[in-house]
């Protein structure tokens, strides 16, 4: 069966996201979670904290390509410096991004509704699918918040 992507999706997914406590959510298409190609839409909305991580174990590749709105995505090197941030959005040409296995990634959403078609390596393991940043807050805790303030003001 074929899956339309249309902007009835894409809304609906961004309302689920903005009535989330953590202003995301995710729409899969892979079946299940030992699909060795991870599939999904993911609308993120501005002020969700996505902790800086990586898939170092086992290694994976990420993409991401903007449908909706802007978001920036942020590349770190192992002590937690930028090492590149960019903005994917469609009124600007830049639509997507790939991150390699292993590097720290992080993205900030810069519009509300803004939906990204997200595809990783699989199979996806809870337990290990993200190595977090040491030098990054966890999600949920007091200094998260201001961490997500620091990277806004460096767009």
């Amino acid at each position: 069966m074929f899956t339309l992507i249309d902007q009835i999706l894409l809304s609906e997914l961004a309302s689920k996201a903005k009535n989330s406590p953590r202003k995301r959510m995710n729409h899969n298409f892979h079946s299940d979670l030992s699909d060795t190609l991870q599939r999904m839409l993911n609308s993120v909305e501005p002020g969700s904290y996505c902790r800086p991580h990586r898939h170092l174990s086992e290694p994976k590749r990420e993409v991401f390509l903007i449908l909706k709105g802007r978001i920036a995505v942020f590349h770190f090197n192992h002590v937690g410096e930028i090492v590149s941030k960019t903005i994917l959005d469609t009124a600007k040409g830049v639509y997507g991004i790939e991150i390699p296995p292993g590097e720290y990634h992080s993205i900030v959403s810069l519009e509300s509704g803004s939906v990204v078609y997200e595809l990783k390596d699989g199979p996806y393991i809870p337990l290990s699918d993200k190595d977090f940043a040491p030098w990054a807050p966890a999600e949920g805790s007091a200094e998260a918040d201001d961490y997500l303030n620091k990277l806004m003001k460096l767009l």
